[in-house]
């Protein structure tokens, strides 16, 4: 039998159970599972004989593992952040593999909480809208720790800074991939962007998807930030802004029908992000902007990929209309 990622549930067992035995020499593999979750690599859920479980991160077999499918980057992110006051997994152990037919993987600690974004999901999925409130603020809270942390200061001194400029152009490409129909008027509103790029601020360890959806919460606080695939060093805003995409104010365009879940307001959100950090944030208007137009790209990329398998799930099916709506509403804001 095989399993997702292309490599035998036998053959890939066996290479845990070396790394395993590497590891903790006295410990010994039980059972390697998948889990929900993951567009860009593949989880599972790692049973052993005397240890706590824990989770596995492999990356696609068959392609590169580079950018977004990079797991061994992502273990060495919080092989850095082990020791700061980040909330994040352990890396434990890991393996190269043998690309791209062998994918690398990389195993962490099991950390307990509830994955979900309240914004998406139906109403009887979500927490309660006091708990989704908690959350929200504790995940501002804790996006100004990962950002305080010096990435100088933990070995990642030789990561290329992500300028906004090159943020904007990296979606106005995934633009350039996206049938017709899908790209609206996206090189006026990239145009727009680019001629009022605001000052940048000092470059902090940014995660790229920063948003409940990619936190593990428990009783209303975020225990770990989970899924760090494009993680990079860039204006910390670009993080603030994504979370605050992610609220009932922003009306995202993928948002359940089932009516506000119970978020902080957007300016609530920054402000609790303000006070953690110490200080203020400028430009928050335009980012919000370039949150609109990343959000555009993102959809379309999205939707290219649905088409191929037949009919959208309803989220996706919600945003199908929105493009064009969300790249107008770039031109109009900047205009």
């Amino acid at each position: 039998m095989r399993i997702e990622h292309g490599e035998s549930e036998a053959m890939l067992a066996e290479r845990v159970a070396r790394s395993v035995a590497r590891w903790h020499p006295e410990e010994r593999l039980l059972e390697v599972s998948p889990l929900t979750g993951g567009a860009s690599s593949l989880t599972y859920r790692v049973r052993l004989a005397d240890s706590a479980p824990v989770v596995l991160k492999v990356a696609p077999a068959g392609l590169p593992p580079v950018r977004n499918r990079d797991v061994l980057r992502q273990a060495r992110l919080l092989e850095a952040l082990e020791g700061t006051a980040v909330k994040v997994p352990r890396a434990l152990f890991a393996d190269a593999g043998e690309p791209p037919a062998v994918p690398p993987y990389f195993a962490m600690d099991w950390v307990e909480g509830e994955c979900v974004e309240p914004v998406l999901v139906a109403a009887d999925e979500r927490p309660p809208a006091a708990d989704v409130r908690r959350r929200a603020l504790s995940a501002a809270a804790e996006l100004a720790v990962l950002h305080a942390v010096d990435p100088q200061t933990i070995g990642l001194s030789d990561e290329p800074v992500v300028t906004l400029e090159e943020e904007i152009d990296r979606w106005a490409r995934a633009f350039e991939t996206v049938p017709a129909d899908l790209q609206g008027r996206n090189l006026a509103a990239a145009a727009a962007l680019r001629a009022s790029v605001p000052a940048a601020m000092a470059p902090a360890i940014t995660h790229g998807d920063y948003r409940l959806g990619n936190t593990l919460c428990s009783e209303g606080v975020v225990t770990a930030i989970i899924d760090w695939e494009i993680w990079s060093l860039g204006d910390p805003r670009l993080d603030v802004t994504w979370l605050t995409y992610f609220t009932d104010e922003a009306a995202h365009p993928a948002a359940s029908p089932d009516g506000p879940v119970g978020t902080p307001s957007r300016s609530d959100l920054i402000a609790a992000y303000s006070a953690a950090a110490g200080h203020a944030l400028a430009d928050m208007d335009w980012f919000d902007t370039l949150a609109t137009y990343k959000e555009a790209a993102a959809t379309a990329l999205l939707l290219k990929r649905a088409r191929s398998g037949g009919a959208l799930p309803a989220p996706m099916a919600r945003m199908a209309g929105a493009i064009t709506l969300m790249v107008e509403d770039v031109i109009r804001r900047l205009g």
